[in-house]
């Protein structure tokens, strides 16, 4: 009883009356209907609500809020349903409180993709009431404070996943204080030798910086008196995850981190910012290149501050940040201090708020677009940690970016066909890689051209999870609509040996097949021919409803390959066939058609099996270029490199690799990977080889 009243008082600081009233309310409903169950630890189940509550009382959260933490474990542990609640509080606490029931049977215990589902379903419930994340936030801040009561096991598995997940959430929601502490919680239990070790150290490293810290503290101060400005100076500690990353992924020694001397100062207003930094500089010397103003330029959590680092006395560093209360406020509670609940029509959310949103809306995007639960989760967690790039385009939009992004990345930030039809890049006005990393305020333009299509290359390189997911999904499309093609080709050869066609067989013979075999639509049976997946001489005869197992279909001749048949269609590395070549086909199932030599070592015991392999020829009109490995012995000279590169390029082709292998004093061999068209040009390029001088032998590398 005690602890409703002592919470009731704090929040009349806040709330009316009639509110307070309401979430005492709650509070003895929930006292009801968790009597007699009991907490590991011992004490009455009700006194964990109660603290979620607090915890959300100390952030100055709304009435509905307490009142759905005090509810929030109701549905799940007591047999109480939704509409009940409904009834007694109201829609807007019935829905919060499902919310967080949903995120609450989050059950971590099983496989990674079970992980995935359940942080799917987080961002569904954010997206209908961003309240409910905070309110499961609470809850699991509380079941950090007291999990010395669980089995080791369990107490590192939840520890961890506070670390993977709820910790960077509560940082992308702003909400430094809960980040810090969840991540100090979450260290202690995961790693509790290696905290206990740094809190030692820290201990004595206090004792002994206690001096200079005093010092530095009171020159500050005295400066800002001297210049008229108010402010309150204090210094800053750094917390234990915080020192433990940075000990481990800068492999910086314990006394390197814990020599940076830290402080804050506060002052009214933003005006107020700028002439205290002025003031500091004139102090003390600025170190080049380490001064970061996010008051103009706020994080993409709605963080705001200055950031310089000064040269102190005795040349010791002093990171210093300069900020208003608000700020300090919005910094330590993020989207909870200034809570901006659409109460009225027409209120838009704004700073912290909107940026919340926009996240949460950006997730939702991204889960529509995944594959899968484990892809999404993948985006999900890169978007978590960013450490942003801000980049603007050619019209002065600032973009924000996490550290190591792209101009591809850029692209899709854009908007998602920017980033499809993307072909080259101009950063600061020069053509660039896409590959290349951005730097802060770098201007990006983009160059689209109708048609383009994204690079299955560019999921090497790219950074943030919408750019991952979109890339993917385009290209599985594309793969998708490939496979058809080459599926219906397939099919259609083999039909032809019968003197028929797909599109003459009737539509329920066609259907009664794709009954059998469990799917759909006929695409989704091309497909499965395309990719390898189906025999397509298999399937003819199911569509022929050809029961004679004996005669297999006579070949109608051979498939033309056109060059153009993309993702579904491959060249084998072993032999590297060019047009003109005798070819066949493996059909290797997922991966489509893999064409190899006629005579090519590795199919040797597949060859004439129709089941793995198919005739091929080339079209008339095939394009692309083709990769041809030569070996070229040649008499040991002064410029070799150059002599063959010149000759390839005479004769049009391209040379894509080059290595050189001295046989002996006199002789040097090289091998040459050169792009050609077909057999012809080819033999154009071997031509010009075998007119250099000293060239005693060519040969093509085949398997």
């Amino acid at each position: 009883m005690a602890g409703i009243e002592a919470l009731a008082e704090r929040l009349s600081t806040y709330l009316g009356h009639d509110q307070v009233n309401l979430v005492r309310r709650a509070y003895f409903y929930a006292e009801q209907a968790h009597d007699g169950q009991r907490r590991r630890s011992g004490e009455a189940y009700v006194t964990h609500p109660l603290a979620v509550a607090s915890i959300l009382a100390d952030m100055h959260m709304d009435h509905q809020s307490l009142m759905a933490a005090m509810l929030h474990d109701v549905i799940e542990d007591t047999g109480i349903a939704k509409e009940a609640l409904n009834a007694q509080f109201g829609e807007t606490v019935a829905e919060l409180v499902d919310g967080v029931s949903k995120l609450t049977q989050m059950n971590f215990e099983t496989k990674a993709e079970a992980q995935a589902e359940n942080f799917q379903k987080m961002a569904m419930a954010m997206a209908r009431d961003i309240r409910v994340i905070l309110v499961k936030l609470a809850d699991r801040l509380h079941n950090m404070r007291t999990l010395d009561a669980m089995p080791h096991e369990k107490s590192r598995r939840i520890a961890k996943e506070t670390l993977e997940i709820y910790a960077p959430i509560a940082n992308r929601l702003g909400m430094h204080n809960m980040r810090v502490e969840f991540e100090d919680l979450g260290f202690k239990a995961m790693h509790p030798m290696r905290s206990e070790r740094i809190r030692a150290a820290v201990r004595r490293a206090r004792g002994n910086r206690k001096e200079i810290v005093v010092k530095i503290e009171e020159s500050l101060t005295a400066c800002l008196q001297r210049e008229g400005l108010e402010g309150e100076v204090s210094g800053r500690e750094k917390h234990l995850y915080s020192i433990y990353k940075k000990m481990r992924g800068k492999r910086k020694a314990f006394n390197e981190i814990m020599d940076v001397y830290a402080f804050r100062i506060v002052v009214d207003k933003v005006d107020t910012c700028y002439r205290v930094l002025g003031a500091v500089h004139n102090l003390y010397k600025p170190l080049p290149g380490r001064f970061k103003d996010y008051i103009a330029i706020p994080k993409a959590n709605g963080y705001q501050s200055l950031h310089t680092t000064l040269f102190g006395m005795h040349g010791v560093p002093i990171e210093i940040q300069i900020r208003t209360r608000e700020m300090e406020e919005m910094a330590n509670n993020g989207i909870a201090a200034h809570w901006l609940y659409k109460s009225s029509e027409g209120e838009t959310p704004k700073g912290n708020h909107a940026r919340a949103r926009q996240w949460v809306k950006g997730v939702l995007e991204l889960q529509q677009r995944a594959g899968n639960s484990l892809e999404f989760i993948e985006s999900v967690k890169i978007d978590l940690f960013p450490d942003e790039v801000y980049v603007f385009t050619p019209k002065g939009r600032i973009m924000e970016l996490p550290k190591g992004s792209t101009a591809v990345d850029f692209a899709y930030a854009v908007h998602t066909d920017v980033g499809n039809t993307c072909i080259a890049c101009r950063i600061n006005r020069r053509l660039a890689p896409l590959s290349q990393p951005l730097e802060s305020g770098s201007t990006v333009e983009i160059v689209t051209a109708p048609g383009a299509r994204p690079n299955p290359a560019w999921l090497n390189f790219v950074v943030t999870g919408k750019a991952r997911t979109h890339i993917r999904h385009a290209l599985k499309q594309q793969r998708r609509s490939e496979s058809i093609n080459l599926g219906e080709r397939l099919l259609n050869k083999v039909l032809a040996s019968f003197d028929t066609h797909l599109d003459k067989i009737a539509a329920e013979r066609v259907q009664a097949v794709l009954d059998e075999y469990r799917l759909e639509v006929i695409e989704d049976l091309l497909e499965d021919i395309g990719l390898g997946n189906r025999m397509a001489y298999v399937v003819a005869r199911r569509l022929l409803a050809e029961s004679s197992e004996d005669a297999l279909p006579s070949s109608g001749g051979p498939l033309a390959i056109r060059g153009t048949e993309g993702l579904v269609l491959n060249y084998a590395k072993c032999c590297t066939p060019i047009p003109g070549d005798p070819i066949v086909g493996h059909l290797s199932a997922g991966k489509g058609m893999v064409v190899h030599l006629e005579n090519c070592r590795n199919i040797l015991d597949i060859r004439h099996n129709p089941e793995k392999c198919i005739q091929l020829n080339w079209a008339k009109d095939v394009t692309g270029e083709f990769n041809v490995e030569l070996r070229v012995e040649l008499e040991h000279q002064r410029g070799l490199i150059a002599l063959l590169a010149s000759s390839v390029n005479a004769a049009d082709g391209n040379i894509e690799k080059i290595s050189m292998d001295e046989r002996d004093g006199r002789i040097s061999i090289v091998q040459l990977v050169v792009s050609v068209h077909d057999r012809v040009h080819l033999a154009r390029v071997i031509k010009k080889l075998r007119a250099l001088k000293g060239v005693t032998r060519i040969t093509r590398v085949r398997a």
